[in-house]
């Protein structure tokens, strides 16, 4: 994980790789780089013409633009790094936070492989140092655990590809313009630092490959966590999940040699008067089952428990922030496969709830573990529950691959977690629950089918999963299928692989129920 420090350094005697400016784009008459605020130290060392120069190197200061030059006389770091923050703002020195994040996530990413850079953008306020902070961190994120390795039959050639292969993460980001004796200033650098270390922690699970990740070994780095950060954990192997009549999570996972997993985390705060369920969907590999899916279609399936992760890796933050709120996460693991004892399209599963379910397609099996997560998540009475899932293609049609639906049993609710997403930098989108696609999941055998009309399909697997919550209880669906796992490449803070999405709304959403406000 890269280091972050507050400096106490001005921009021009910081020794480091290298320094980080803001550029913004001008209108008007001033069309060219802006510089932003952050950058008066780099400009004086370049006697003010440092837009100038930049300008004659073609930068703009638009959003994501990356502009390098040797640093001027009486710099301490030998490289000076624009990155474009987009327009200049109507108001001076409110530059949006998201656009500090990807800024930072920019250069950070071009820096990969330096051992410091110092990051002089605007960070004169507590929430523009934060928004820095993440980004840069964030945006140094790499996934290296199998490169590299030592080749037996080929040491001389193994070597070489350690040497000329992927760049280490920069390692250290030096917050440069903050108030580093401040306590305010101290405290959103440590939630930051806090905070990106448990994204980064679910995008290194979704990065995994599923012959290492599944659900026993989710369960284990789960309990691990668990021991060193003060959460209860329970996990439910197959013999509990028989016991305790998980119909969902065992038609799921009997067809793998993998058997399913249902793990509870229970961070709790003795001041807490509120409790926040949180539940994700952890198909370790999704096959289809029976119902299989074309190729073309299965190669990035490790991601699908991305909703597990993004659960865990919230109530893990939730307790190293202590958060003054219950939050309890449940993790519904599984792995989908085609075998002779997997789960046949028109067999009927007996559901926790109670309920029977027609199985149609097997491969709408992330809302069968949900279902059983969600009744068990209701049972003990929380004040709201969150359930995380990459759960429909249907989703991504409509919102593409960047933004994750929302839908709710409660307006207010659903109004309320998409003004946090917005806040926190994450896509989002409010989407219904129509009545009246229900009455196509009846079946003639059992309660219910797992499939519906297939127009609308994100919001019949919504009006599915809303079956399975307890009366009274507030409950929002993250169909995050679109922004989970990002196969381009890599832009802003977000990198190339599990991108760690709902994490930062779920963290939020905890600190505002903990401030009363649960929305």
């Amino acid at each position: 994980m890269t280091a972050l420090t507050l400096s106490t350094a001005g921009a021009a005697t910081l020794r480091a790789d290298a320094l980080v400016v803001g550029v913004a784009k001008g209108a008007g008459p001033k069309s060219g780089p802006v510089l932003a605020p952050g950058a008066e130290a780099v400009d004086k060392a370049f006697d003010g013409k440092l837009a100038d120069v930049l300008a004659t190197l073609g930068a703009t200061g638009a959003e994501g633009e990356l502009t390098k030059l040797p640093a001027a006389p009486g710099l301490k770091a030998p490289v000076v790094v624009a990155v474009g923050l987009g327009p200049v703002p109507d108001k001076e020195d409110a530059y949006d936070a998201e656009a500090l994040r990807r800024a930072a996530g920019t250069a950070a990413r071009a820096l990969s492989g330096s051992k410091k850079a110092g990051f002089a953008l605007p960070a004169g306020s507590v929430e523009d140092a934060a928004a820095v902070a993440e980004g840069a961190l964030l945006g140094a994120y790499a996934f290296t655990a199998y490169q590299g390795g030592e080749n037996k039959l080929a040491p001389k050639a193994a070597k070489s590809a350690k040497e000329n292969g992927p760049k280490q993460p920069l390692a250290e980001v030096a917050l440069l313009g903050a108030k580093p004796r401040d306590k305010a200033f101290k405290a959103a650098v440590e939630r930051a630092l806090a905070l990106v270390e448990e994204i980064n922690r679910a995008r290194d699970l979704i990065n995994t490959p599923p012959n290492d990740l599944y659900p026993e070994s989710f369960a284990a780095v789960a309990t691990a966590a668990g021991k060193e950060h003060g959460i209860k954990v329970q996990v439910l192997d197959e013999k509990a999940l028989v016991k305790g009549g998980y119909g969902g999570l065992l038609g799921v996972g009997q067809g793998s040699e993998n058997g399913p997993r249902l793990v509870k985390l229970a961070y709790t705060h003795p001041k807490a008067e509120k409790t926040l369920a949180l539940v994700g969907k952890g198909i370790t590999y999704d096959s289809g089952g029976i119902s299989l899916k074309p190729a073309g279609h299965n190669e990035t399936m490790k991601c699908d428990m991305s909703g597990a992760a993004a659960v865990f890796a919230a109530v893990v933050a939730a307790a190293r922030l202590g958060l003054k709120v219950n939050v309890t996460g449940w993790l519904a693991l599984a792995e989908n496969m085609p075998s002779g004892n997997a789960t046949r399209p028109g067999d009927v599963l007996r559901m926790y709830s109670g309920k029977t379910v027609e199985v149609l397609n097997t491969d709408a099996e992330g809302r069968l573990v949900l279902a059983d997560a969600l009744t068990r998540a209701s049972e003990e009475k929380p004040d709201a529950i969150v359930d995380v899932a990459t759960l429909t293609g249907a989703m991504v049609l409509a919102l593409g691959n960047r933004t994750f639906g929302i839908m709710a049993n409660d307006d207010a609710f659903r109004t309320s977690i998409h003004e946090i997403a917005e806040e926190v930098g994450e896509a989002s989108w409010p989407m219904p629950l129509p009545a009246d696609l229900r009455k196509g999941m009846d079946s003639p055998t059992a309660d219910m089918a797992n499939m519906g009309e297939r127009m609308g399909g994100g919001l019949v697997a919504g009006l599915f999963l809303k079956e399975f919550v307890g009366e009274g209880i507030a409950w929002a669906h993250l169909d995050i299928a679109g922004p989970a796992f990002h196969e381009g490449a890599p832009y802003g803070y977000t990198p190339k692989g599990g991108t760690g999405s709902a994490v930062r709304t779920l963290v939020r959403l905890a600190e505002r129920t903990a401030d009363g406000d649960l929305g």
